[in-house]
């Protein structure tokens, strides 16, 4: 049975890589040369189960208006008259309520530890080299308040039977002695032991070689245009390249699912939330963050690599723009700067953005659609490689089902 999976990010990719290990014929379609070329290409190289958290949460809605006023905020929006973005927002600012918090969040941990299983059978099974490292995420405080605001989610963390540990100050820097600089700042930290990291395109590029050895047909340099559909069925997809046909499609295009969807009335809530990075290369290890360090604070990420380090954050809210504002990257240089000081070569800093697919409840959207023969994974926001194997295995099983183990708290009938 033939699937088109349309969109070769980690998303696209591991669907399409797990669909072809059950016996699917699987093509994917994508505009780049190379799978893993956008929103996957240099994001913050975290694999973040424990970190698993919606951004619509309990008092988001007063920091919001808070960060309007600060410099290095976290969040940032763009003035716009945008009746996709009230729209968007006016969901999020719903699901920031404690119940529904709790409920997404339980949602996303599922998702996140199916796939932390998923991806240590395939490093087990395969040699996957992309600079991983399995030495977890420390969420560092700067702040009593913060401390404190932690306690809902360690709830939620042992629940669900995810690893933490709260550590004191000393404990953080025995953890990440580079943290050294930060002595008379911080109060304490959140340790996820199981959480990794590693360079997401690195992994996208062996896994499209493994899935290529496998038998999957990659179609690049095509723009997708339409979805023909017959009868509530779709029975080709129009490219650049000609019609594409097959038995059952998946929608993996990250934040341009939408637009793809809108014409046959699905109304995906999906906005595209625009994040920064910057990839440094290391010059003093002992200054350089181990693995992760995640600064409360400005949300903002430090990813160690083999002699680089990433650091990404911000989430703006500003449409389809890929400008690259001196004032964004002004953030992640003082988060950076901050923290590992004597670590990193500031003035070697590659500098990116990307948009990241987030729905109102943090939750992705996988499953069946209102076309019978049409699924989605996508609205991963932030957690995208957190959450493709296990997003991946949860759609392969749908699929072989033919849709009949429904999971509608994951698809779009939730909205």
């Amino acid at each position: 049975m033939k699937v088109i999976v349309l969109g070769s990010g980690v998303i696209g990719l591991t669907s399409a890589w797990y669909l072809s290990q059950a016996g699917f014929e699987v093509t994917v379609v994508d505009r780049q040369s190379r799978a893993g070329e956008e929103t996957s290409f240099a994001n913050a190289g975290q694999i973040s189960y424990g970190y698993s958290s919606p951004w619509a949460a309990p008092g988001i809605p007063s920091k919001a208006i808070k960060w309007l006023f600060e410099q290095h905020a976290p969040l940032k929006i763009k003035p716009s008259l945008s009746p996709e973005l009230f729209r968007w927002a006016t969901q999020m600012l719903i699901n920031c309520q404690l119940g529904r918090y709790k409920l997404n969040k339980s949602r996303m941990l599922t998702i996140a530890n199916r796939s932390r299983r998923c991806l240590a059978q395939l490093n087990q099974d395969h040699t996957l080299q992309y600079q991983g490292r399995t030495q977890g995420t420390l969420q560092i405080f700067r702040s009593q308040q913060q401390l404190d605001a932690i306690e809902k989610d360690i709830a939620l963390l042992t629940e669900s039977g995810t690893r933490f540990q709260l550590f004191d100050t000393q404990q953080c820097l025995k953890q990440e002695p580079g943290l050294a600089n930060m002595l008379g700042d911080l109060v304490g930290g959140l340790y996820l032991p199981d959480d990794e990291t590693g360079d997401c395109y690195l992994f996208c590029q062996q896994l499209q070689k493994m899935a290529e050895q496998s038998g999957v047909k990659f179609l690049f340099d095509t723009h997708i245009n339409t979805l023909i559909t017959e009868q509530r069925r779709v029975v080709g997809v129009t490219t650049s390249n000609g019609t594409i046909t097959g038995e059952h499609f998946v929608v993996a295009l990250g934040s341009y699912s939408k637009a793809l969807l809108q014409p046959h009335g699905i109304d995906l809530p999906i906005y595209p939330v625009k994040g920064y990075s910057l990839t440094l290369p290391i010059i003093e290890p002992s200054h350089a963050p181990s693995s992760t360090i995640m600064d409360e604070t400005f949300k903002v990420a430090v990813t160690r690599f083999d002699d680089r380090i990433r650091v990404a954050g911000t989430a703006e809210l500003a449409g389809f723009d890929p400008a690259l504002p001196d004032k964004r990257l002004a953030t992640l240089n003082h988060v950076v700067s901050d923290l590992f000081p004597q670590g990193v070569d500031l003035a070697s800093a590659d500098y990116w953005t990307g948009f990241r697919p987030m729905t109102p409840d943090g939750t992705p959207i996988i499953g069946k659609t209102p076309l019978t023969n049409l699924y989605t994974n996508t609205g991963h926001g932030t957690l995208g490689w957190t959450m493709a194997c296990g997003s991946a295995d949860i759609l392969t099983e749908l699929i072989a089902s033919n849709g009949k183990q429904e999971l509608p708290e994951l698809s779009i009938e939730r909205y």
